[in-house]
């Protein structure tokens, strides 16, 4: 049979891969531990680098005083700003020049972490050795990093892709409102806290730089490698096997990989930077704290009439962000005036970045909370305040939904979890010492893909070679491509090999943004249905590759989102301020499930992040010092094995129109609206408002508990 008909070869017909819970390609390897990390790669002649950091928030090294440490054993050398690479300072990513990626470039200090200087030995205990006694003395200056919305250096933030929108007269809708609510919400720095600390080894084979990183696209992380030394794309080769996770940290050029880039080219040999688990949290991304004023207004029936959302989010001043909170008020609810505006304030931190579902996260937090806020001055039933105000169109652009089924995630999962029975009024049920609760939130998470390359070859023994640089978060990209290039093809999955994660196989769009799988399966798909319609030679390899950049143009402008609507109970103890969340249930709306059981845990996975941004994670700065206090798993708090219920996700039947297969992201819906359903839970438990996040013991603790 012809390799490309869709016959097994057997006369049977072969079977759809896209829709079955398959196991990971890869699985066996990780659990048995023969999967290889980028800190785990053997390599001749290694040498090992370990990064010093600033110990003050602002400020200049005054000296460094390598002759403390050169004698040590095994030490090679210290890099600082004295004689380290000089570097373009036009490299950055998404949003421009990124002078966080300038490394031991000067003597200034922006913030504490700033990495000082790298020493490099022949081994990482060496190193480290050498690098805890290396003396800096500085020139410590005043800082800010006290963070507030009313700060005077608030400025307006880059309009990239969430600008500010003006639909309708808001001071008029909202003077016409029955009722108003006008508040504001606060989210803390949150770290992206992947278990894979930050790891990268460097080297050079004649004149091209090669490395094996940890990060979240190659293609990406390369093209600003390259910019970063000067160098062109093709001198410049990245992989990355397997990632332990990222959650944004890893999908920017990262300072493990700069640094070992230098060592290698300093020292003329392999040089490996892993970060600690203190310097992940010092050195790279984390969500920024924001500050979000949010007005709504509605009739007495509960239909809306205005939005007005103003967040304000802390940066730094070495590189410009977007944390973009205002996506979801201008796409979740119908409303003929609705106002955003986004600012942000500069200050002496860690350049912020994207973490799992960035802008929208903190964002549901506040929509979601003033809403639940707004049905309690109403007397409304918020599921039904929701349902009353979904829109037929776009709110602010006007434009057609491509799908939409929240209503239908509202409907089930109320159903699911018993929503019709709940009594709305707070604080009415007692189980002993304890105060049950329960709460929900609406959300949508932006969809769409971004142009990629993928090439698809026909081989001599009938098995097909796919070739993308996508990259395996523990997401299972692996998997689902490969039951989507079978299913393109259609040949047994058995016939395909993936090659992923090298930035040698042309442009591909990171592991990111929820738009991986979408971007990389369009590419593949198109490329499977070239090869299909090629004329066969069954003794000669057939190669064909496909760029997107042009389809994706052809893609008609539409409103193009996941939904969820996650539902929740908890418990509050008011004599301590415990909360335990005891039940967790979501329903999602994320086109065609590739792999239900990969795409179960991707929300799961989603869901006990929000819960950890509800109730635990909070990145806190000494305000006299300006260092954060607690940057160790010991100090920063995340949901742990005892703080997870049996979550149950489950979907909706979807399907995203003009996209292949109509797949949309499910790697960061299950995050957005979680945190404001807990929130509201804990409202319903004891009647008062939490309005700041994370839900601290502190913040929940009642003087006269159950009186």
């Amino acid at each position: 049979m012809n390799a490309v008909t869709g016959s097994t070869g057997t006369g049977s017909t072969v079977p759809n891969n896209i829709g079955v819970a398959r196991p990971r390609v890869e699985g066996r390897a990780k659990v048995t531990g023969s999967a290889r990390y980028a800190a785990d790669k053997p390599m001749r002649d290694l040498a090992f680098g370990s990064v010093v950091m600033s110990t003050v928030s602002r400020g200049r090294i005054v000296d460094i005083d390598v002759s403390a440490v050169k004698d040590m054993p095994g030490v090679l050398g210290v890099i600082d700003h004295r004689n380290a690479p000089r570097l373009n300072p036009q490299a950055g990513h998404f949003f421009g020049p990124d002078g966080g990626l300038q490394l031991l470039q000067d003597d200034v200090i922006p913030f504490a972490g700033r990495p000082v200087a790298l020493v490099v030995a022949e081994t990482p205990e060496q190193a480290k050795a050498a690098a805890d006694a290396l003396p800096v003395t500085y020139d410590e200056q005043p800082h800010d990093t006290d963070f507030s919305a009313d700060h005077p250096a608030a400025r307006p933030a880059p309009t990239l892709f969430d600008g500010p929108a003006d639909v309708g007269d808001v001071a008029a809708e909202l003077a016409a409102s029955a009722v108003v609510v006008d508040e504001r919400y606060r989210t803390p720095e949150e770290h992206c806290s992947a278990m894979e600390p930050h790891s990268a080894t460097a080297w050079w084979e004649g004149e091209r730089l090669q490395a094996i990183d940890s990060n979240q696209g190659p293609f990406f992380i390369a093209t600003v490698l390259a910019t970063l030394f000067s160098l062109s794309f093709e001198q410049v080769r990245v992989r990355t096997e397997h990632v332990g996770g990222g959650f944004g940290s890893k999908g920017m050029c990262g300072p493990q990989l700069v640094l070992a880039t230098m060592g290698a080219t300093l020292f003329r040999r392999p040089v490996r930077v892993t970060l600690t688990r203190n310097q992940v949290f010092l050195m790279t991304a984390m969500r920024p704290a924001t500050d979000q004023p949010i007005r709504i207004g509605a009739d007495a029936d509960g239909r809306l009439r205005a939005i007005q959302h103003e967040p304000v989010f802390e940066l730094s001043p070495l590189a410009d962000y977007i944390e973009g909170c205002t996506e979801l008020t201008k796409t979740l609810y119908a409303a003929p005036a609705i106002r955003t505006r986004l600012k942000a304030v500069p200050l002496d931190i860690l350049p912020p970045y994207s973490m799992r579902g960035p802008g929208a996260a903190p964002g549901s937090f506040a929509l979601e909370s003033a809403m639940d806020e707004l049905a309690e001055r109403l007397g409304m039933d918020p599921l039904e305040l929701r349902l009353r105000n979904e829109p037929t169109v776009g709110p602010v652009s006007g434009l057609p939904f491509s799908s939409r089924n929240l209503v239908a995630c509202l409907r089930e999962g109320a159903r699911r979890f018993g929503w019709a029975t709940r009594d709305h009024k707070p604080r009415m049920r007692r189980e002993g010492h304890l105060l049950v609760g329960t709460g929900m939130a609406a959300t949508s998470f932006s969809a769409g893909a971004f142009p990629s390359v993928a090439s698809i070859t026909a081989e001599l023994d009938d098995t097909f070679t796919v070739v993308i640089a996508a990259t395996d978060l523990g997401t299972g990209a692996r998997t689902a491509l490969t039951a989507i290039a079978a299913d393109a093809l259609a040949v047994d999955i058995e016939r395909v090999r993936l090659r992923i994660s090298d930035s040698e196989l042309g442009p591909a769009w990171s592991a990111g943004g929820s738009r991986g799988t979408t971007s990389w399966a369009w590419a593949i798909t198109e490329a499977a249905a070239q090869l299909r319609d090629r004329p066969r030679d069954p003794s000669r390899r057939v190669t064909v590759t496909v760029d997107t950049s042009e389809l994706l143009n052809d893609l008609p402008s539409m409103e193009r989102h996941a939904y969820s609507a996650v539902f929740t109970e908890v418990t509050v103890d008011p004599a301590t301020g415990e909360v335990r969340v005891r039940r967790l249930l979501g329903m999602f709306a994320v086109g065609q499930v590739v792999n239900p059981l990969m795409a179960r845990s991707q929300v799961i996975g989603g869901m006990i992040g929000g819960l950890s941004m509800a109730l635990h994670e909070e990145g806190v700065r000494d305000r006299v010092s300006g260092r954060h206090v607690n940057a160790d798993f010991a100090g920063y708090h995340i949901a742990a094995h005892a703080d997870v219920p049996d979550i149950e996700a489950d979907f909706v039947p979807d399907y995203e129109p003009g996209i292949p297969f109509g797949i949309k992201g499910a790697g960061e819906i299950g995050n957005v609206g979680t945190a404001a359903a807990i929130a509201n839970a804990v409202w319903h438990a004891t009647g008062t408002r939490q309005r700041s996040l994370p839900i601290r013991l502190d913040r929940v603790l009642e003087e006269q508990p159950l009186t």
